[in-house]
């Protein structure tokens, strides 16, 4: 389990590939470990005597260089702020249940003309009290019940449409609102009739099974009045038609999909404007989403035990605290707020039926850190930073600018999933925000992998027992976790592909739910594994092997010691020479 030469790495690309195409959070790990090579320190970097001063000339070319990497530095936060600033301009204003129509237009399907209104799932009402008609002054009362309504909803027929009618004549066109459960489905149309037809035609009209002009729905016996339909005309030449305004109690849980439809040639080209607000019982939060607001804050909890429990380990030993127990207490926090914000945010949504994108903000914001620190601090341990070699050499720019466009590609995916109009279906534009962090994701498993790779067959060569063992068990918890990666992200390929209609959207909240449950776990085995103790130093890098020895319990006489010592400066002298050609 613990060695990976070749064989952990090799499905990186198919995984990052399948599970981000799956529209799903893929967490690699949680790895919190030392950020010091964003400052490039050099606390325990050996002194290299230079055996010439610098010429002039050399010195103009070092400035020449460090004036290229500012101006550089200074285009890429630049190109970040643009981006920002985009996203915010396009997002400024933000719905969440109420699903917004901005003059869309109707699409042919058979011989009828559609337009899906949404679709989510919604539980059953609990309180069956008679709603208070649409008429009266008095305002409803929605409160422990799941409805769908509709706000403002008008249609705008073409100008010839409208003057081709007579001023007095009433009823010269229809437009319906079908809502049916998915289960219903196939009520919606002729197939019950062996007929291609979506709308009523003069010869099923002839046979008595449905009415000229209108769509064919045959009704549930089940639940009566069920596919639902709501009619609305357009009155003689008028060029609009507003509908009523109007609430459907949901009676029974589901997923519910609504449709705007009209079955007249002459309609063809009508728009719709307007908006409808879809509720649950206990909230306005899509019956997806709804389970998620009770987990982030159960993670909340479980983030506040993991701090208060690390946080008692660190003032116990607070003298032999070492920097990287300070970026495991950062990610910790990292993962508490970020949990707690997702909380917070959720139950806003969930009370009001929007979604301040501020407070979204600052939640996507603190995920898409978290996971790209993550990342960043897992290569960088992978590469043995601060345990085998002092420093990272020509690696570190490259690191830092890939951390940087991972958080650009990551931030920009997340505001698009979480800044949008609510429907419990993905739209295919999101591909273009999918496929560049999917390929960044096969970029960090393929680095870490072969990084890692090195790391542990330095540290067997130099008989490094002490970290040689911890590296081992940091091996065998990254190996479980992609396993477990593989397993769950083949599952949820299946569930995807057997469930296109989401019928299944009761459990569907389980799989986001499973990656931010393995983070954690991550999370949790190295906090044990470099937990605080009275023996910091077998985390750290060391110069000699003198105090490898002491601290491995290794005792070392006579010339197998000095051997010892000549192969470890040996190899020291090796990785300098190897981060230098870096």
């Amino acid at each position: 389990m613990s060695n990976v030469h070749g064989h952990a790495s090799s499905p990186a690309l198919p995984i990052a590939i399948a599970h981000r195409l799956g529209l799903a959070r893929y967490y690699i790990a949680v790895a919190p470990f030392p950020v010091s090579f964003f400052t490039n320190s050099q606390k325990h970097t050996p002194e290299i005597p230079t055996p010439l001063t610098k010429t002039k000339a050399e010195k103009n070319t070092a400035a020449r260089k460090m004036n290229r990497r500012q101006f550089q530095r200074g285009r890429r936060i630049q190109i970040t702020l643009s981006v920002f600033v985009g996203l915010f301009l396009c997002f400024s204003n933000v719905d969440a249940s109420i699903h917004e129509y901005r003059m869309e237009a109707f699409s042919p399907k058979a011989n009828a003309f559609f337009f899906h209104g949404g679709s989510e799932g919604l539980y059953a009402s609990k309180l069956h009290e008679p709603t208070t008609d649409s008429s009266s002054e008095i305002k409803p009362s929605f409160k422990g019940k799941s409805i769908i309504s509709f706000d403002s909803v008008t249609f705008l027929r073409p100008k010839e449409s409208a003057k081709s009618q007579q001023e007095m004549q009433q009823n010269t066109g229809l437009v319906e609102a079908i809502i049916l459960e998915v289960k219903d489905r196939e009520r919606i149309g002729g197939a019950s009739l062996k007929s291609g037809a979506i709308c009523c035609n003069k010869q099923l009209a002839d046979q008595g099974s449905c009415k000229l002009g209108e769509v064919i729905i045959q009704n549930n016996p089940d639940n009566f009045g069920w596919p639902k339909r709501i009619k609305t005309f357009f009155q003689g030449t008028n060029e609009e038609a507003k509908m009523d305004f109007e609430t459907v109690e949901i009676n029974s849980t589901g997923m519910y999909y609504l449709y705007f439809m009209f079955c007249d040639p002459q309609l063809k080209g009508t728009l719709i404007k307007g908006r409808t607000v879809w509720k649950n019982p206990n909230g306005y939060l899509p019956g997806k989403m709804a389970p998620l607001m009770t987990f982030f804050g159960f993670m909340s909890l479980a983030y506040l035990v993991l701090g208060l429990a690390w946080f008692l380990r660190f003032v116990q030993f607070w003298k032999d605290i070492i920097h990287l127990h300070y970026h495991i207490t950062l990610v910790i926090a990292l993962g508490m707020c970020e949990m707690a914000v997702w909380y917070f945010e959720y139950s806003n949504f969930n009370s009001t039926g929007t979604r301040p994108m501020g407070i979204t903000l600052w939640a996507v914001t603190f995920g898409s850190v978290k996971k790209t620190l993550s990342r960043l601090l897992l290569l960088v341990v992978s590469m043995g930073f601060g345990v085998v070699r002092p420093t990272l050499g020509g690696l570190t720019s490259k690191v830092v600018l890939l951390g940087l466009i991972y958080f650009i590609a990551t931030d920009a995916l997340e505001l698009v999933e979480h800044l949008g109009n609510i429907n419990d279906f993905s739209g295919k534009a999101k591909l273009f925000l999918v496929l560049p962090v999917a390929f960044l994701d096969a970029c960090f498993i393929l680095w870490i992998f072969s990084s890692l790779s090195k790391t542990l067959e330095k540290l067997q060569m130099r008989r490094n027992l002490a970290k040689l063992e911890l590296y081992r068990k940091f091996t065998n918890a990254l190996a479980v976790s992609v396993l477990l990666s593989i397993a769950w992200i083949g599952f949820e390929l299946y569930f995807n592909a057997t469930n296109p209609l989401s019928e299944f959207w009761q459990i569907a909240w389980i799989i986001p739910a499973f990656w931010n449950m393995l983070a954690y776990a991550l999370l949790v085995v190295i906090c044990v594994l470099w937990a605080p103790s009275r023996n910091p130093t077998r985390y750290a890098y060391m110069e000699g092997m003198g105090e490898d020895s002491d601290e491995e319990g290794i005792t070392l006489t006579g010339n197998s010691g000095d051997m010892a010592m000549k192969l470890e400066r040996q190899a020291i002298g090796d990785d300098l020479e190897e981060d230098k050609r870096e």
